[in-house]
């Protein structure tokens, strides 16, 4: 299985204060920032790694935010193998309209894991 990133999403109420702290401050630069159904979705990245980044997710219930978000190649594949394993799946396997194909899983401690990789032309690129 290959990982491409691990990234930490931050619940957050504060979405101008945050993307200051973390733009401002420790000198990410905002590489995306879309709405999600109710919620706004925001990546920071390093300039100089851009593997290296911070998702802050605001407007929606901070205990329904996936803590990490792991890109992996396949996520169908993970996706299975997490059923095989008896993971809980709080959201099931979808392509979304923006071009990402995702699920969202419970690890042993309750961290809910958001498996992704982006699709389409987006995905080959990389």
């Amino acid at each position: 299985m290959k990982v491409r990133r691990v990234v930490p999403n931050i619940p957050t109420m504060e979405m101008n204060d945050s993307r200051a702290f973390y733009a401002d401050v420790l000198g990410l630069e905002v590489a995306m920032d879309r709405p999600l159904g109710g919620q706004r979705i925001m990546t920071l990245v390093s300039p100089d790694n851009p593997t290296a980044q911070v998702t802050l997710v605001g407007g929606g219930a901070p205990e329904a935010v996936p803590t990490v978000t792991v890109e992996v190649a396949d996520p169908d594949a993970v996706f299975e193998r997490a059923r095989a394993h008896g993971a809980r799946i709080v959201y099931p396997l979808t392509t979304e309209p923006f071009g990402v194909r995702h699920f969202h899983a419970v690890d042993p401690n309750g961290v809910i894991v958001n498996v992704m990789a982006h699709v389409g032309a987006v995905n080959e690129a990389r």
